[in-house]
C-alpha cells in the first residue's frame, strides 16, 4: 500500500477567481487515483489532528511572516506576490505542513514512498514572504524536521517542479546535511537558480533547462548529474517537490514533458533509496496533472511490490 496523505480541507483554501492554483487541482487528482486499476493500492490517510506545525514553521519562516499571515486570514484577504490569502488559508497551509511532516513520519516507519496531496504549495516561500501561490516552504520544513526526528542524518530534496525552488534553496543552501537539487526551465519564474549557486557546503545543484526541452532531455542530466549528485551524498530520505508543470499541455511553461514522463522521473528518485517522501507542488492543466500523479503513483507501487 502507498500512503497518500489527504484531507478535504485542503480545497478550503481559496485563491481568487481563474487563478491557476485551483482547489480542483486536488478534486481531479483523487478522482483519476480512485478509479485507476491502482486504486486498491492506496491507502488514504487524513493528516495528523494532534500535531502542532507552527514550531515546525518557526524553523523556516520569522514569528513576523506567521503572524501576518494569519492576520491576513483572519481578516479575509491579503497578498504576498501571486499568493493570495483567504479566510481558511492560514489553517489550510499549516495543515499542508502537518500533512508533509506526517509524510515523513509515514516514508521513515515503512521504508517506502508516501504522497503528500496537499495545497498550498511551498517551494517558493521566503522566510518572510509568500510568491509563486505558496505560504510556507514545505519541503524545507520537512527536511528540517525530519533530521530533528532521530536517526535520520542527510536529507536530499530534488525539485523538479519546472520552477526554481528559491525558497527551498534560500533554507537549506545553509545546512551541511540537507542537498538540494532543482532542475527548472530557464529563463522563466522565479528567476533564479543558477549554476553558479552552489550552496555554502557545495550542497546545491542547480539545473536549468532550456524551453523546448524534453524527456530526453532529463535523461542526461539525471544519468550525469543528478543520481550522482545524490549517491554522493547518500541521503537517508530523499523528498520530492512534485510539481507536474513540465507537461507539455501545462501553459504555465515551455518544456515539453508527457504525463506518462513522471513514471520514469519517479523510477529515478526511487534509485536513489527507496525512503521517498513525494509532495505537491506546480501543475495547473487539470487532465496531465491527474495523470502525472497517477504515473508516479504507479510506479510507486509497482517499486514496493
Amino acid at each position: 500500500m502507498i500512503p497518500i496523505i489527504y484531507s478535504n480541507r485542503f480545497l478550503l483554501h481559496e485563491t481568487g477567481y481563474m487563478h491557476p492554483e485551483q482547489p480542483e487541482r486536488l478534486t481531479v487528482i483523487v478522482n483519476k487515483l480512485k478509479a485507476s486499476t491502482v486504486a486498491d493500492e492506496i491507502e488514504w490517510i487524513e493528516p495528523s489532528s494532534s500535531r502542532d506545525a507552527i514550531k515546525a514553521i518557526e524553523q523556516v519562516h520569522s514569528n513576523t511572516y506567521i503572524d501576518l499571515v494569519r492576520a491576513y486570514s483572519i481578516r479575509g484577504w491579503g497578498c504576498f506576490e501571486s499568493t493570495q490569502i483567504f479566510p481558511n488559508s492560514f489553517e489550510v497551509a499549516c495543515l499542508a505542513v502537518t500533512a508533509w511532516l506526517d509524510g515523513v513520519d509515514q516514508v521513515w516507519a515503512q521504508g517506502k514512498p508516501a504522497f503528500v496531496l496537499a495545497r498550498p504549495p511551498g517551494h517558493h516561500a521566503l522566510r518572510d514572504e509568500g510568491m509563486g501561490f505558496c505560504i510556507f516552504c514545505n519541503p524545507a520544513i520537512a527536511a528540517i524536521y525530519a533530521l530533528a526526528i532521530g536517526n535520520i542524518k542527510r536529507v536530499g530534496i530534488l525539485d523538479w517542479d519546472v520552477h526554481h525552488g528559491n525558497g527551498t534553496q534560500a533554507t537549506v543552501e545553509n545546512y551541511p546535511n540537507i542537498a538540494f537539487c532543482s532542475i527548472h526551465q530557464s529563463p522563466g519564474y522565479p528567476h533564479t537558480g543558477k549554476i553558479e549557486e552552489q550552496g555554502k557546503f557545495h550542497n546545491v545543484l542547480n539545473l536549468p533547462i532550456a524551453p523546448g526541452s524534453t524527456i530526453e532531455n532529463y535523461y542526461q542530466l539525471f544519468e550525469t548529474k543528478v543520481l550522482p549528485f545524490f549517491h554522493n551524498f547518500s541521503p537517508d530520505l530523499l523528498i520530492v517537490s512534485a510539481g507536474y508543470d513540465a507537461n507539455q499541455a501545462d501553459l504555465l511553461s515551455k518544456i515539453n514533458l508527457q504525463p506518462k514522463d513522471y513514471a520514469t522521473l519517479t523510477q529515478y528518485c526511487l534509485e536513489i533509496t527507496p525512503k521517498v517522501l513525494f509532495g505537491l507542488e506546480g501543475g495547473y492543466e487539470l487532465e496531465s496533472l491527474s495523470q502525472s500523479v497517477l504515473e508516479t503513483i504507479k510506479s510507486c507501487v509497482n517499486q514496493s511490490k
